[in-house]
């Protein structure tokens, strides 16, 4: 049965928010004419890129949760997500729309999952951490192309940011393993036609007539992407903000220290402090920095990898009224910014094959890309297989009992 979880917060996070919400009130008096170029340039972002790239995927997600169609793929692909990933069947649409439209679709669905009682908590932090990636549009066209003008590093930087997101989904499949789950009465009958009749259950259950089934999936699918267009044009505003009172310039110099091995210039520090923020914003002054395309590129993958508090506050949207937690979340983010600059250092550690591909790259990579520790290709391979295998294994024994 479907069942809302409801979960109480405390007092402190509002007085935070209000002390916040009074700081940004103050700054935007003080500078009108940085809040408009910021609220424009957020806007833009999210009417030429995120607009056109979410609505139809949210559409056709909306009607897939109302006609029954995850409820098919659910029993159909429980055999595969379950000992892969250790998630249900139902999140096989979770998995292809995080991967085909971007963020924040995979918390969306996986939050209304989690409300329809298709999956426990571990399984829904499983989906929302793992599923949520940048849009291959976003990074084939916005970036490679429009950004940086070379459209040949595009699967490069959509490769690395992918097998960034595989290898986390595979090492997600380990956590939150004791979680007991609902025990479902078994359906009798062919696969097929278990799937056939999850469906048609689903269809029975919801009397509306079809024209307003999607004037309703419409309307949903818009008010969510307001919502996520008011994010992005808010933390446009904040960087802007940010930017003239020094706070992104001072938050560059602390990121120095740290990123020393990677020999950063400025301005791609400015860059990925601002894409802590927006990763829209960021990637636009990564890829205009005065410096050498592979380290515009490492610089690209962290901001992807973590998805910026713009995305982060969306996931949190999206998630409430539900057990979902997003430390799990945060955490995943930064394990996959981290992967994502291992994948993309490696990729460029390989200059013999990369000047075929990306003659821009060879010999571009700078030394500490290629240490003695960092694996090739061929070792990569075996360890990503031994993972896969170790993931499916666990998942058979558990099927099994």
């Amino acid at each position: 049965m479907p069942f809302t979880v409801t979960v109480h917060r405390g007092p402190r996070g509002r007085l935070f928010l209000a002390v916040c919400a009074m700081l940004l009130a103050v700054l935007m008096i003080a500078r009108p004419a940085t809040v408009f170029a910021g609220a424009t340039a957020g806007l833009s972002a999210w009417w030429n890129i995120v607009f056109p790239s979410l609505l139809p995927f949210f559409i056709v997600s909306e009607l897939f949760m109302t006609l029954g169609v995850v409820h098919f793929l659910g029993e159909l692909l429980e055999p595969v997500m379950r000992p892969v990933f250790n998630i249900p069947g139902t999140g096989s649409l979770v998995v292809a729309a995080g991967y085909t439209s971007g963020y924040p679709i995979g918390a969306l669905l996986a939050a209304r999952l989690r409300r329809d009682g298709l999956c426990t908590r571990c399984e829904g932090e499983r989906l929302m951490t793992f599923t949520n990636n940048s849009s291959p549009l976003f990074m084939l066209v916005a970036v490679a192309v429009g950004m940086l003008g070379n459209p040949a590093v595009g699967p490069l930087i959509l490769g690395a940011h992918y097998l960034a997101n595989l290898t986390l989904g595979l090492g997600l499949r380990f956590y939150g393993t004791s979680e007991a789950r609902p025990v479902r009465p078994p359906r009798s009958g062919r696969i097929l036609t278990r799937a056939w009749t999850a469906m048609r259950e689903r269809q029975a259950a919801d009397t509306r007539p079809p024209g307003t089934i999607l004037g309703d999936a419409v309307q949903t699918s818009l008010e969510n992407l307001m919502n996520i267009g008011g994010f992005i044009v808010l933390f446009a505003v904040l960087i802007r903000l940010f930017t003239a009172a020094g706070i992104i310039g001072w938050l560059a110099g602390r990121l120095a220290g740290p990123l020393a091995p990677l020999h950063l210039p400025r301005e791609l520090l400015t860059a990925l402090a601002s894409g802590f923020f927006e990763i829209t914003m960021g990637s636009q002054l990564a890829a205009g920095a005065s410096a050498a395309l592979s380290q515009k590129l490492l610089v690209i993958a962290v901001m992807l990898g973590w998805s910026g508090l713009c995305v982060h506050t969306q996931v949190a949207t999206m998630i409430a009224g539900t057990d979902l937690r997003m430390s799990v979340f945060v955490v995943g983010r930064l394990i996959q910014s981290t992967l994502a600059v291992f994948y993309t250092a490696l990729i460029l550690g390989h200059a013999r094959w990369l000047a075929a591909a990306w003659p821009a790259l060879a010999g571009s990579a700078p030394s500490f890309i290629r240490p003695p520790w960092l694996l090739g290709l061929e070792e990569l391979g075996l360890f990503l297989s031994l993972l896969a295998a170790a993931a499916l294994w666990q998942g058979i024994r558990s099927m099994l009992g």
